[in-house]
């Protein structure tokens, strides 16, 4: 009987653990038992590929166990702040049709979901299989960069029956070789535009993001680029991601359009001005659009272990990463959300459930205290733009580990 038991329990705990959230500890274990691919996306030239299997070894699920409470696996998304100027939200035509993302409305009259499937390292089956959950939840804004990623959007593109003019499809455009010159360049964000609308069998996408280089004269050349783009029809809107003042203030010197937001990493410990970046942004009418809030390239331990979020969280029923990705979206930010803790990955249940919960906006809200204790934290080593060329506290891909540039 007592043996009974004990396999009961362990294939509960087991479940459990399936459809939770990984804990950074086991992203440990499962680093050392899988080796980290940085070729997902080679041909961007800026691999964004940080996946951790998931541990099938005993020993790492109970490790797991033991830090993370599955009950409260995940994190769903808060509610969008109401002082936001919204507009009509996009619907889904996926399963929860009842389920409504609120949207900022940009020059244009584009409508930009709050929320999106950031689809960072998966593979094309694996971005496949995330817009299928995602699109169950109601999320109609897939955030992708060129590469396996943007081929996974396009096969759902093909093979689904779903309105493109009801999805909003923002994509990358790829850093420049360090020494490109500007025309070059230029040719290169313009072949690159042609080549997306090739790929996804569409005519238009509904942003196109510039990266930042450490060569000012080649982010204003490929900014004008995008400038036509815009023009032509062949993107809605234009924005900018981990741009930091510097990479603003050159770029703002010759734009004609102002970017419509910077994509940047936003967490607990960074301060609801993000370190200053946010007032940056906002004194040229740049909005904020949010990566990373439990942060990048892994889970940040020190926040999900945070005493603080942890007492939070138990307050309201909810885990630390709930609170944190809360306290992101009540400072009035967009969020760009990774489909389950296991940064990289999209698997079964894990994905699935991971999905669901984060878009369960409206649902719950911290306090004003509880927001003045969070906005409070500090991170001193928190960059907002870690995956820029240059900016300060900026890293790169070395030998299967991002690493501090040098």
């Amino acid at each position: 009987m007592a043996l009974d038991i004990i396999r009961i329990v362990a294939l509960i705990s087991g479940l459990q653990f399936t459809v939770g959230f990984q804990s950074p500890t086991l992203q440990r274990h499962s680093l050392r038992i899988s080796s980290l691919s940085a070729a997902n996306n080679k041909e961007d030239g800026f691999s964004l590929d940080r996946r951790s299997a998931i541990a099938t070894t005993s020993a790492a699920v109970l490790t797991s166990l033991s830090i993370t409470n599955p009950a409260n696996a995940f994190f769903p998304v808060g509610a969008f702040a109401s002082n936001r100027p919204k507009s009509t939200p996009k619907k889904s035509s996926g399963n929860n049709s009842n389920r409504v993302i609120p949207t900022w409305q940009l020059d244009g009259g584009v409508e930009f979901p709050i929320l999106a499937l950031n689809t960072a390292g998966l593979s094309t089956e694996e971005t496949l299989r995330a817009i299928d959950y995602a699109q169950n939840e109601g999320i109609t804004h897939l955030d992708f960069h060129p590469g396996k990623e943007r081929d996974g959007v396009a096969k759902f593109l093909k093979d689904s029956k779903v309105d493109r003019d009801s999805l909003f499809l923002n994509t990358k455009i790829r850093k420049p070789a360090p020494g490109t010159s500007p025309e070059d360049a230029a040719k290169l964000a313009r072949d690159q535009i042609e080549e997306d609308l090739q790929v996804l069998g569409v005519k238009y996408v509904d942003m196109l993001m510039l990266r930042d280089t450490p060569d000012q004269k080649n982010i204003q050349a490929q900014w004008k680029v995008l400038e036509e783009a815009l023009a032509a029809g062949k993107t809605r809107s234009v924005g900018i991601i981990n741009y930091c003042p510097s990479g603003l203030e050159t770029l703002m010197e010759t734009a004609k359009v102002v970017p419509a937001l910077n994509y940047i990493m936003c967490h607990v410990g960074m301060g609801p001005d993000i370190q200053g970046l946010r007032t940056k942004n906002e004194k040229y009418g740049i909005r904020t659009f949010a990566y990373g809030q439990t942060g990048e390239p892994e889970p940040r331990e020190a926040m999900l272990n945070d005493p603080i979020l942890k007492r939070i969280g138990e307050t309201h029923k909810k885990s630390t990463e709930e609170v944190a990705l809360r306290w992101v979206l009540q400072n009035d930010l967009a969020a760009s959300l990774r489909p389950s803790g296991n940064f990289g990955r999209c698997e079964g249940e894990e994905c699935q459930v991971g999905l669901s919960r984060q878009v369960s906006c409206l649902e719950w809200e911290l306090t004003k205290d509880e927001m003045a204790e969070l906005n409070a934290i500090k991170y001193d080593d928190a960059s907002p733009t870690p995956f820029s060329a240059y900016c300060p506290g900026s890293l790169v891909l070395k030998e299967g580990k991002w690493v501090p540039r040098g």
